[in-house]
């Protein structure tokens, strides 16, 4: 309430310009602390099921918001990791598929054991805007952005996949991309699974 008209608007700009640059910043920090290894595993294997139930309580708004339906789905799946770094690849994974969707899409979180191969993991599947198949070798890139345009408008540093991309390798973990444009995008994490890898 100290200032009006164009001041109001300039100040409002900047406000809104900071608090991008604080998320990019921080998004920066966990980059580098992924190429770092600075980090360490928990003592208890987390459960990636747990995580993602606790990744869709705090995207919960934002999926109300934007008209999308986040559910989880799967079992109990156990990994070697640090949880902080697995809840912030879910977090990126589930945020993407709410943010590249539309009006009564759905994002869909399912967890799973694969005894055959002797891995568990994680599908994030939504029914979003998918991505064009000459830009999916891309997407894991640092700021690379499909929909430049949509990115603009709903914000985001371009970082989000390059983490997923990082904390994957910091665990193992190898990615498969799968998406169509205009019919939507299943992204799946393969961890070693912790029960089988520790006997």
């Amino acid at each position: 309430g100290l200032c009006e008209g164009e001041e109001k608007r300039f100040a409002g700009n900047i406000y809104r310009e900071a608090k991008r640059l604080i998320v990019l910043v921080g998004d920066i920090i966990k980059l580098n602390r992924l190429d770092g290894g600075e980090f360490a595993f928990d003592e208890k294997d987390p459960d990636l099921s747990e995580i993602a139930k606790q990744t869709a309580e705090r995207l919960e708004n934002i999926a109300l918001n934007a008209k999308v339906t986040l559910s989880v789905k799967g079992e109990a799946a156990y990994v070697h990791g640090n949880s902080q770094i697995l809840e912030e690849m879910i977090y990126n994974l589930a945020d993407n598929g709410i943010k590249y969707n539309n009006p009564g899409g759905y994002v869909d979180l399912i967890t799973f054991v694969d005894p055959d191969k002797k891995t568990v993991g994680i599908t994030c599947k939504d029914n979003g805007i998918g991505i064009p198949e000459e830009q999916q070798p891309r997407v894991f890139e640092r700021f690379y952005r499909v929909d430049k345009s949509r990115s603009k408008a709903i914000g985001g540093t371009g970082l989000g996949l390059s983490i997923v991309k990082h904390g994957a390798l910091s665990h193992g973990a190898e990615i498969t991309l799968e998406s169509k444009e205009g019919e939507g995008t299943a992204i799946t994490l393969r961890f070693p699974n912790a029960a089988v890898s520790s006997s």
